[in-house]
């Protein structure tokens, strides 16, 4: 009887059309940012924030501009790793270059660049769909992983071909230990959420659903095939860029190309499948899967007491990882957002059977 809907009356459009409109909802959330923004830097160790909450909340961050891409445009894409290298260098290089340059600037530069990149990219889904425009955004992934690896003004002519970033600061506040990276990364995640959400309930935002659901019809009721897929790409790709300056810069510190090989590009699409297609609340559950159950895995063994070499532990941790994903995709292929759908619809109806 906690998740009903009895007294909760709508007096106008904004409070009928709101993200939450369910009271439980929004004290949820409430309070969930609360032990974000305070418990978690209060209690967290540097373990945590290193290891599991810095990385959880950028492959989010990755995996909701994928989402919008492929859940809500239907547009199948296997270069999401390009377009956060090309958001990581694009960064690098605006930093090296202009003396002075703010992070925050820095940062939505890179999403620019991915930006354009991601469109350009993305014109060849006005003529081709399915696993032909897969392979078609895979060439951004090699074309990219040549590009960054050959031409030395990229990488400032590092002769190992490798960059790194330091000193790093937001408004004159230094962004160096584990809890500062977590609230920035946390800040910014927040505020891309919020505008992805506000997006998709938006008019373009029916438009990508439109042709994701079925093309010829959304352009026979005057949809514009060409302006709904190339914004979905826009979108997608500025805010995986944003999320490439934050695994380069806050996250990992110094890197090289492999950082965003194929590998990771897999790895987010997989965390759009398991987290829900066409969800925002999905790309979280899907991060925080495989984020996790990793760390899980690996450290069960030494909970257990059972003595298993190093070595055996990291491949079946693969095995187990690889039979639970193709498990859950069997036995619920719209992803964890659709059973935490089906939970609380279930709630509001308890204890009733209809």
């Amino acid at each position: 009887m906690l998740y009903r809907e009895n007294g909760q009356f709508k007096t106008s459009y904004a409070a009928d059309q709101q993200i939450f409109p369910i009271l439980q909802d929004r004290w949820a959330i409430g309070l969930l940012l609360l032990v974000a923004f305070v418990a978690m830097p209060l209690l967290g160790s540097e373990y945590f924030f290193r290891a599991i909450l810095i990385p959880f909340l950028i492959l989010a961050l990755a995996a909701l501009g994928l989402n919008i891409l492929v859940g809500y445009c239907g547009q199948i894409s296997l270069g999401t790793g390009a377009f956060m290298a090309v958001g990581a260098y694009a960064a690098y290089n605006f930093m090296v270059r202009i003396d002075g340059m703010p992070l925050i600037v820095a940062m939505l530069l890179g999403g620019l660049a991915a930006t354009v990149i991601g469109v350009l990219f993305g014109i060849p889904s006005l003529r081709i769909k399915g696993l032909y425009l897969a392979v078609a955004t895979l060439a951004a992934q090699f074309f990219t992983d040549w590009a960054f690896l050959r031409i030395g003004w990229f990488t400032n002519h590092s002769t190992s071909g490798s960059v790194s970033v330091a000193n790093l600061n937001v408004f004159g506040i230094p962004i160096e230990s584990p809890v500062s990276k977590y609230l920035f990364c946390l800040v910014v995640v927040c505020v891309f959420a919020l505008m992805a959400k506000n997006l998709t309930r938006s008019a373009i935002g029916r438009q990508w659903m439109a042709i994701r659901d079925m093309d010829v019809a959304a352009a026979v009721i005057g949809i514009r095939p060409v302006y709904a897929k190339l914004t979905a790409f826009a979108v997608s790709s500025f805010i995986v860029g944003v999320a490439g300056v934050l695994w380069a810069f806050v996250y990992l510190g110094a890197w090289e190309p492999a950082a965003f090989s194929i590998d990771r590009s897999f790895q987010l699409l997989f965390m759009v499948i398991i987290g829900g297609l066409g969800s925002i609340s999905g790309a979280f559950l899907g991060a925080a899967f495989m984020v996790l159950l990793p760390v899980v895995l690996d450290q069960l063994p030494h909970w257990l007491g059972i003595p298993i070499s190093t070595a055996t532990v990291s491949h079946l941790v693969h095995m187990i990882f690889g039979a639970l994903i193709v498990f859950f995709l069997i036995v619920e292929p719209h992803g964890l957002a659709k059973l935490w759908s089906v939970g609380k619809q279930k709630m509001r109806l308890w204890p009733f059977p209809h």
